[in-house]
Order: C-alpha cells, then structure tokens, then sequence
C-alpha cells in the first residue's frame, strides 16, 4: 500500500473506533426502563398524540413536481462551473452553455404546457372524473 494512503486509512480506523466506543458508551450509561407500556411507546407530533395513521395516500403529482425539481436543480448546478471558466473556454464554450440553456428551457416550457406544475385539486378531480366515465 502506498505511503500516501496511510492517513486516510488512520482517519477512518479513529472515526470507526470512536463510533464503536460511543455507541457502547451511550449504550452501558443508558437506563432502560420497561415501565410505561404502549402509551408511553407511541410516536407523537409536537407533543400531541398523532390524529391520523402516517400512512396516507400522497397525490402522484406532488412526487412529479418534486422530481421536475430536483432535475431542474441539477441541471442549474451544471452551469456555476462553466460560468467559472466561461472567460478561458471562449465562444464555443458559451455557445455550448446557451444550448445547454436551451434545451432546459425546452424541457421546462414543456412540462409547464403539459399541467406537470399545476398543483391544484381540480386537476386530480377531473382525471378522476374523466376514468370514472369511461368505465361506465
């Protein structure tokens, strides 16, 4: 092995001794106490016993709109590194950027033309409506 991999190998053995040691440490100074019963082991939010079972059913579309976020997100942080060497790169690099620019404003105006940002509940109730009808 490599003389320049021994610290890196020294980090993690220390990271992977000192979790060993306070995980056993918060284990043995830990007091366990089986007193309470299933009162005392329920989840609460807030302080306030949960109203609802968490396992609700989640509009698809909230899922699409996070998805198109996180895409959008992605493909912004692609541009902060060209726009640190855009000078050295020249007019091809910017021209490739504008492109790049492009097709996300493409892809952008796309999902909006489709409904894929539109949150209301109109747009749930209508497809609702629109399946309902032609199983009739």
């Amino acid at each position: 092995m490599p003389a320049q991999h021994l610290p890196i190998l020294a980090a993690l053995l220390v990271a992977l001794v000192l979790g060993i040691a306070l995980l056993l440490l918060a284990r043995l100074a830990s007091r366990r106490k089986s007193t309470g019963g299933t009162v005392k082991l329920s989840p609460y939010e807030s302080g306030m016993p949960l109203l609802e079972p968490s396992r609700k059913r989640i509009s698809i579309i909230f899922f699409l709109v996070a998805i198109d976020f996180v895409v959008f997100d992605v493909e912004a942080a692609f541009l902060y590194p060209w726009v640190l060497v855009l000078r050295e790169g020249g007019w091809p690099l910017f021209w490739a950027v504008m492109l790049f620019v492009a097709l996300i404003l493409v892809g952008f105006v796309y999902i909006w033309r489709q409904g894929g940002l539109d949150l209301s509940p109109r747009r749930d109730m209508a497809a609702g409506a629109s399946a309902a009808e032609g199983r009739g």
